[in-house]
């Protein structure tokens, strides 16, 4: 015996949000440390600071 389906069954799936939206806050800080950490790698290889531009290597 199959049950009878519910009448807004249909509608629910393509009307749902996400239940946690990021917002523009969230990426701003995300690509803050982003940019953050692909500055100190690049600087750490380029021997700007570090161990390297104080003659220590």
């Amino acid at each position: 015996m199959d049950l009878p389906s519910h009448p807004e069954s249909e509608n629910a799936a393509t009307d749902r949000k996400p239940v946690t939206p990021v917002g523009w806050g969230t990426w701003v800080v995300v690509a803050i440390v982003i940019a953050l950490v692909a500055a100190i790698v690049i600087l750490h290889l380029t021997g700007v600071v570090g161990p390297g531009a104080h003659g220590l290597d």
